[in-house]
């Protein structure tokens, strides 16, 4: 009987990829964590530190250098580090040096709220507490806040945010009363009455262009109030 020599090769072939396989998923699983690596993404570490992180992480773990890969539970991390509350979200994962790698996206203030409570308005239109870090360079919110006027603050900080003009100039918003809105900018001295958060795009550019024309002539100064209340106007109070 001729015997097959090609497929014993096959077979132990295929044996020494499995053991080779098993290997080296043994050696993984015994390699242990040599470093950690705290990253921020986008701006630097403003509202938490790396010190705060590492704190974090030694509270819930202890210390993490020289554990077993195998007896980390990266989601479990992930959801440990998001507790803290300037952190919008956190991605951990491990090198194939066995360096455990995090990567934060801090949470992103826009606003800042003066009224019975005091806290930040983040990006999201959450409340974000003040950080011992960091104090961020954003409007200062007055006036009669509620949960309406709070949520009406939201949409004009959102306009003001994306806006490069508004933006560097505008310093505060002062709630008067629900739909009613004052702008304070950094260098006039006039206050710019919104009214309330419709047709922002309308009002906005009309102001723009009676600024763009006021600063021309010079005579920005000569004025109090501005006034955006009324329909694709702007009606102007001097001093």
């Amino acid at each position: 009987m001729k015997i097959n020599w090609n497929y014993f090769k096959i077979i132990a072939l295929l044996l020494v990829v499995a053991g080779l396989y098993a290997f080296s998923n043994h050696r993984n699983d015994v390699k242990k964590v040599n470093g950690i690596k705290i990253e921020f993404v986008g701006n630097q570490s403003l509202y938490i530190t790396q010190a705060m992180v590492n704190k974090l992480l030694i509270q819930n773990y202890g210390s993490l250098t020289n554990v077993p890969k195998e007896k980390l539970v990266l989601n479990t991390i992930e959801k440990v580090i998001e507790t803290n509350e300037m952190v919008k979200s956190a991605q951990v994962y491990l090198t194939v040096n066995g360096e455990l790698t995090t990567k934060i996206v801090q949470r992103k203030p826009i606003g800042r709220i003066e009224g019975d409570s005091r806290f930040y308005l983040d990006d999201e239109g959450k409340r974000m507490p003040f950080s011992t870090s960091h104090s961020a360079r954003v409007p200062i919110i007055t006036g009669n806040i509620t949960g309406k006027s709070l949520e009406d603050v939201y949409e004009i900080l959102k306009y003001i945010n994306d806006d490069d003009f508004l933006r560097k100039n505008v310093i505060g918003i002062h709630v008067e009363s629900e739909d009613k809105y004052q702008l304070k900018f950094r260098m006039e001295q006039f206050v710019v009455n919104l009214g309330g958060v419709d047709n922002l795009d309308e009002k906005f550019n009309n102001f723009k262009a009676f600024y763009t024309k006021a600063n021309k002539d010079k005579t920005l100064e000569n004025y109090k109030m501005v006034s955006l209340e009324f329909n694709n106007q702007v009606v102007c109070t001097k001093i």
